[in-house]
């Protein structure tokens, strides 16, 4: 299994446009082969001190995949480029991380 946390920060006060992007684009990654888990998730509220906030214009994408194969058609899939082009503006960094179980 492949497990990928990206790190997406908006330009300031775009979030929201970026996430409804992202998610008119979820069904299609869902559909994918090998696509296990695939969501956004922002920042909770009110978890305490320990807690280290990502911020307003950031979201982390979580998601599995059942193989290095799979991630990589996925990357290379044409709603995921489609995706990238309506959302270039938006988006000031994307940080990528691509990792393996430990265990």
């Amino acid at each position: 299994m492949i497990h990928v946390i990206a790190t997406i920060t908006a330009k300031p006060g775009m979030r929201e446009a970026v996430l409804r992007e992202f998610r008119a684009n979820m069904p299609a990654v869902h559909a994918e082969q090998g696509c296990i888990e695939y969501a956004p998730a922002v920042d909770a509220e009110g978890i305490g001190s320990f807690q280290t906030a990502c911020g307003p214009d950031t979201f982390l994408v979580i998601e599995k995949w059942e193989s290095a194969e799979a991630l990589k058609a996925h990357a290379a899939a044409p709603h995921m480029a489609a995706y990238a082009a309506r959302t270039r503006d938006m988006i000031a960094t994307r940080v990528i991380h691509v990792l393996t179980p430990a265990g």
